[in-house]
């Protein structure tokens, strides 16, 4: 896999004035980036299991082929074809889907590349599309939405919010989370473990990763999930570290996450 932390540190480098970066093409790369026998560390499947809130087994956790294969997603992100600059994207949206259990001791390949680039009415939005098979078989699917935000007039509209539902838990999300997180997942982007470099991107203090929230919601529903199925959130407004957030599941299968006062961090549905 290649190194997260070096791919960042290029994308800082290229987003500085003078140093390139800013220009990108209009269209999606026609790449498809492969890495096989990706196996599992257990050491560090437990230490994600504990900073998301997952049992401990040997079965993987929905989220976790996310993170094994991130790297990957990561390197297609930040080649010179990519049609937005990966600092500054925010990530939206997430689906996943687990066509079958998978265990700690199966070997994993992946495929990464990118689809549906299209307009949002505050830039553009793309899909990254990762894939995870076990000898040819496909059997984890995971679609990451990031927004690249781009000044336009209006904006849209954020009227209108409904009623956040009534809570079924309380979480405190403490400062550690982002730095625990970054180690476990390899996704190490500063506004994540860093107040100087969150406050460099408009934000007050450190925020939790999305997939953090995401694979946190899902800890919560783990024993309500079948061997197959799909989960997907929209990410709403980041929840900043620390925290005290409010967990609510819904009865069409759905749950939401919201902060004290009502505002959205999360939505998801499980189908």
């Amino acid at each position: 896999m290649p190194a997260a932390g070096a791919l960042y540190r290029r994308a800082l480098l290229g987003a500085l004035p003078g140093l390139g970066g800013g220009r990108r093409g209009p269209g999606l790369p026609g790449v498809e980036l492969a890495v096989g026998g990706v196996t599992v560390d257990r050491a560090r499947l437990a230490d994600y299991d504990r900073v998301c809130g997952f049992r401990l087994t040997d079965r993987l956790p929905g989220t976790f082929p996310h993170v094994m294969g991130f790297p990957l997603a990561l390197r297609l992100m930040t080649a010179p074809g990519f049609p937005i600059p990966l600092i500054g994207l925010v990530h939206v949206g997430n689906r996943i889907t687990t066509h079958r259990p998978i265990t700690a001791d199966e070997t994993l390949d992946f495929t990464t590349y990118a689809q549906n680039l299209r307009p949002h009415d505050r830039g553009r939005q793309v899909d990254v599309v990762l894939v995870g098979s076990v000898d040819g078989e496909e059997v984890w699917r995971g679609v990451s939405t990031y927004l690249g935000r781009e000044r336009k007039p209006g904006g849209g509209d954020r009227s209108g919010r409904p009623e956040a539902p009534a809570g079924t838990s309380r979480w405190r999300v403490e400062p550690r989370v982002g730095t625990e997180y970054a180690r476990v997942s390899g996704d190490h982007n500063p506004i994540h473990t860093s107040r100087l470099g969150a406050r460099l991107f408009g934000f007050r203090r450190p925020i939790a990763h999305g997939m953090w929230s995401k694979a946190r919601c899902l800890a919560a529903l783990e024993n309500r999930l079948p061997d197959a199925y799909t989960v997907e959130v929209a990410f709403k407004l980041p929840v900043p570290l620390p925290s005290t957030v409010s967990f609510a599941l819904l009865p069409d299968s759905g749950f939401a996450l919201h902060d004290s006062h009502g505002r959205p961090h999360l939505a998801g549905l499980v189908r």
